[in-house]
């Protein structure tokens, strides 16, 4: 007597399926020979069903377990008659190769994807063609004469890769599959070879063409069964009819095979979790056009308060407030010793929330676990592989010298050395450059230092020297040669000073030895690819290393898991959170097909993009019919407000649109629900007793606070005393930026650098001035080149200067013809009677014109300040002036001045004067005098802020003085600070 009388069974949105399934398919076999269940053959749609499929007959007890395979793995076991398949790697290489051809005639083509990717997209295309039964004959049915030219250029090339792909013998599992499939359809449909054992396939849609036809042919055996998981029981049959032009619903999978077999029977009497939540989730997914539907079905539904009550809404205003709110609820099931699963289809999401769960020690089972890219060596390889074509910046060089992998193989310096051997490099780069380190720089900074620095540092440089070519490095090279680069400098940087790579820490742990595992497939097959640049090099390394995840490389709790959504199915718990259901998060943004257009894949017999849509769709409607089921979403992203998954808002407007049915309070019992955990989320972010407002400060340092003070900090001393005492008092300095640019402080240094070595060179007011021009774009090509690493910025400045040569050599004669630089950065200092203080000044230039007294100047690369800046607080040249009166440098004596000027370095090149007179010298000394007295004698506080130019004005150390907690509107505190005795 047979076990199933054949056709399709299935199991509603809700349940546990492998469960329900083991357990359907037990009660069938009682009664039955003991060997049946041995000889039984079960094809499941994966390996994690598979999985699950197993725990559950474990927990049935000891038994004869069924033959058990993966439905999309057909004919695993026939090398010996198929003949052994290739490499999908090499498949892919193979494809690059030809696409490298194509690109090298139609660089268009690419359309700013790289070479790999592109190769990625077509073998994904082949293999749906093998999966669809089409051969190279499909893409003749294309009619090319109403697509753009892209798209028959496109199309050209597809004709040359399909021939190429799909045609000879079977090497790839897809057109093993559909080969399997076909022959067994032929074989069971002419009585031949049927099997003598039932054959159930569960746990699949039915999405490729193979699968679909290998399920129908189990369907028609007479034990042959085919058990579909989220069977929507309550949608009518007029909607089933006409379900496959609606690709993006869920059911949509299964109407060729209802339409080939039947409707399917139940597999087992179990009950769905919630079935009026699944009558009211089903008429929200109806296809379009949807509204006539929901009018005239929806007062039907039962009243939709009981039916949702094991619904929550989480409506977040971040992502950040949503991962909180999730970690919270899994926090509280663990609390309560109840499972939990978070379906995530955002890798991020799953990111924010681990680190939330983290908080509380909680490391939950992530079935995807950690992507090999983020592991410690797939970032070192990726930081590695894009040194190529790249300049070694000091960033660059920093990440690869504080790697935790660096340097571990050395046994002449430990690890922990070179971390601060690291340490102290980074802070030397960042005062002095040079803005791109090489080995020269690395031997210098080594040469004052102690033996282990001298050990380390002459190490890294030999290592720069070895590597120096790959700033070069931007063409096509052989994909072996980068792979053996790649892995060279991996394994120089690991082992250290005379150190092994292989004692290193590299390869040894589970993320090393699997990253060595995909580097040496990669190699296997490298020679089928094409030369690459180094783009596509680090696109098709992140794309290998993308394809491996660690699993179980941390101590989980065993409560609390985290599922993709295709692993709805299998979930099995009572509690799920479905999360991201925002569009482009759950479901997925498509991705634009690059080789054919949506009407082109129509004429090639291909699936629509949308099926996907409708696979998203299947899944979310099973995890839905969960017991209890959280459903979670941000408002805004990162960049703008989002826009809810399109199932959740069906199912929102239906329920706002039936109040007979308590829609809308209803959907609001949801909500409040789910502001509860968001509130609990927000407390949990939130202090437990307010924190008072910093208060302005202006603090008083013992006296006096200083010593000295450089004359170009008087006017920071005026507008932000504060700074003052943080550089000056605390000793603090900014850090220079990791990655230097050509910005406008570089810009006025190197200006300044050019013209104090033109007064250096002597000339004098009889210099021709073609003579002076000549010598002066010498001198700035010169220094540009000395200080000056980046080509544009040195064309550009090169350029700015050649425009004002002519003014400024004109007024540089006038100059000369008034007198002489006598001082040219020369620094100077006067004392401040009655006060153990110096003022200091470093003049860019001060003039001794022939009637005796000094001119002073400044060099400006922006606009210089105005007289009436100059009154309020640019004193720098008024200070100077009265310090050449009092003698303040030795080279000139106490003289009269004369007046002072600004020559701009830009813009036209104009020297300015300034309103000057000894009267005005005299007030401003005055000013100085009282200004620095009462700082230094504790009788004013160092102002935050006191008098900023601009309310957008952002200083050094507004951080350290808790701007934002106070306001320009309130008044300074001053409070002594230090020992005051």
């Amino acid at each position: 007597m047979p076990v199933f009388d054949g056709g399709l069974y299935a199991l509603p949105p809700g349940v546990d399926f492998a469960q329900e399934f083991v357990a359907g398919f037990l009660q069938r076999m009682q009664g039955q020979a003991p060997d049946l269940i041995a000889r039984t053959t079960i094809y499941a749609n994966s390996g994690r069903t598979l999985t699950a499929m197993k725990e559950a007959f474990d927990r049935h007890g000891p038994l004869l377990l069924p033959r058990m395979r993966v439905v999309t793995d057909l004919g695993a076991g026939n090398a010996l008659r198929r003949g052994a398949l290739v490499a999908p790697l090499a498949r892919r290489l193979e494809l690059a190769h030809l696409i490298n051809q194509l690109l090298k005639r139609r660089p268009d083509l690419a359309a700013g994807h790289s070479v790999p990717a592109l190769a990625h997209s077509l073998a994904d295309l082949m293999t749906e063609m093998q999966t669809e039964g089409r051969g190279p004959e499909a893409l003749e049915a294309i009619d090319t004469g109403d697509h753009a030219r892209h798209w028959q250029n496109a199309l050209a090339f597809l004709r040359i890769a399909a021939e190429f792909h799909l045609t000879g013998d079977i090497s790839d599992r897809a057109a093993r599959q559909r080969a399997e499939a076909e022959d067994a359809v032929t074989a069971w449909a002419e009585g031949r070879e049927l099997p003598d054992a039932p054959i159930i396939v569960a746990g699949s849609t039915g999405s490729h063409g193979a699968t679909r036809m290998f399920m129908q042919a189990v369907a028609g055996l007479p034990q042959g069964a085919v058990v579909l998981p989220g069977f929507d029981w309550d949608q009518p049959q007029p909607i089933w009819d006409g379900l496959e032009r609606a690709e993006d619903h869920p059911q949509a999978r299964y109407a060729p095979l209802i339409a080939a077999a039947g409707a399917p029977r139940r597999w087992s009497d179990v009950a769905a979790p919630a079935p009026e939540r699944n009558a009211l989730v089903s008429l929200a997914l109806r296809p379009a056009p949807v509204t006539d539907q929901w009018i005239a079905e929806g007062p039907a539904l039962a009243p939709l308060i009981p039916a949702t009550e094991g619904l929550t809404l989480i409506e977040a205003d971040q992502p950040g407030a949503e991962a909180e709110a999730i970690a919270l609820i899994m926090r509280k099931a663990a609390e309560d010793r109840q499972p939990i699963t978070l379906i995530a289809a955002d890798s991020g999401l799953i990111r924010r929330v681990n680190a939330a769960l983290d908080r509380w020690h909680l490391r939950p089972d992530d079935s995807a676990g950690r992507p090999l890219p983020l592991t410690a060596p797939g970032l070192f390889l990726r930081q590695i592989a894009g040194l190529f074509g790249q300049p070694l910046t000091i960033d660059r060089l920093l990440i690869l010298l504080k790697h935790p992998l660096t340097c571990t193989g050395s046994g002449l310096i430990a690890s922990r050395d070179a971390r601060l051997q690291a340490r102290e490099l980074e802070l030397r780069l960042r005062a002095r450059g040079p803005a791109f380190p090489d080995g020269d720089a690395l031997r210098d900074w080594a040469s004052k230092g102690n033996e282990t620095r001298k050990l380390w540092a002459d190490w890294v440089a030999a290592v720069l020297d070895r590597f120096a070519h790959f700033a070069e490095d931007r063409g096509a090279r052989p994909l072996p040669d980068r792979l053996t680069d790649l892995l060279a400098m991996a394994e120089a940087l690991a082992a250290g000073p005379s150190g092994d790579a292989e004692a290193s820490e590299l390869w040894r742990e589970k993320p090393g030895r699997m990253t060595r595992a995909v580097l040496d497939h990669l190699r296997d097959h490298a020679a089928s690819g094409p030369a690459m640049t180094p783009g596509d090099f680090a696109a098709l390394l992140l794309d290998e290393l993308n394809a491996q995840a660690i699993r179980g490389d941390v101590e989980i709790h065993p409560l609390l898991k985290i599922r993709g959504p295709r692993e709805a199915r299998i979930a099995g718990d009572e509690t799920l959170i479905l999360s991201g259901l925002n569009e482009g998060g759950w479901p997925r943004a498509l991705s634009p097909d690059p080789w054919l257009s949506r009407q082109m894949r129509a004429q090639a017999g291909l699936t629509s993009p949308e099926r996907l849509i409708g696979l998203a769709a299947h899944d979310f409607q099973q995890a839905i019919g969960a017991k209890r089921v959280f459903l979670t979403r941000a408002k805004r992203d990162a960049e703008a407000e989002t826009i809810p998954s399109r199932w959740l808002n069906r199912l929102v407007n239906l329920m706002a649109g039936l109040p007979d049915r308590d829609g809308p309070a209803a959907l609001a019992n949801m909500r409040e629900r789910g502001r509860h955990w968001l509130d609990l989320a927000g407390q949990l972010s939130r202090p437990r007793a307010p924190v008072p407002a910093a208060t302005r400060p202006a603090p008083i340092p013992p006296a006096p606070a200083f010593g000295e003070l450089p004359v170009t900090d008087i006017s920071l001393l005026i507008r932000d005393p504060y700074a003052v005492y943080a550089k000056r008092v605390l000793g603090l300095r900014p850090l220079n930026p990791l990655r230097p640019q050509p910005d406008a402080a570089l810009r006025g240094q190197t200006l300044h650098s050019i013209v104090e070595r033109l007064l250096k060179s002597r000339p004098s007011a009889t210099t021709p001035p073609q003579a002076l021009r000549d010598e002066f774009l010498r001198i700035t090509t010169e220094v540009l080149a000395e200080q000056v690493p980046w080509p544009s910025a040195r064309v550009f400045w090169q350029a700015r200067m050649a425009g004002i040569a002519d003014r400024i050599v004109a007024d540089e004669l006038a100059r000369l013809a008034e007198g002489s630089p006598q001082i040219v950065e020369e620094r100077g200092a006067v004392s401040v009677a009655g006060l153990d203080f110096r003022l200091t000044a470093k003049p860019d230039r001060i003039d001794l014109l022939h009637d005796g007294r000094a001119m002073i100047y400044d060099y400006k690369s922006g606009k210089p300040p105005s007289d009436s800046q100059i009154a309020s607080f640019d004193k720098q040249l008024v200070l100077e002036a009265a310090m050449v009166r009092r003698g303040g440098f030795h080279s000139l004596g106490p003289i009269d001045v004369a007046g002072i000027r600004y020559i701009q370095l830009g813009g036209d090149g104009a020297t300015s004067d300034r309103e000057f007179s000894s009267l005005l010298e005299g007030q401003n000394w005055d000013g100085f005098v009282r200004l620095i007295t009462g700082y230094l004698q504790g009788q004013m506080g160092f102002t935050a802020m006191r008098a900023p130019e601009k309310v957008s004005y952002a200083g050094d150390f507004e951080h350290l003085a808790r701007f934002g907690e106070w306001s320009l509107a309130d008044m300074p505190d001053p409070q002594k600070v230090g020992d005051h005795g």
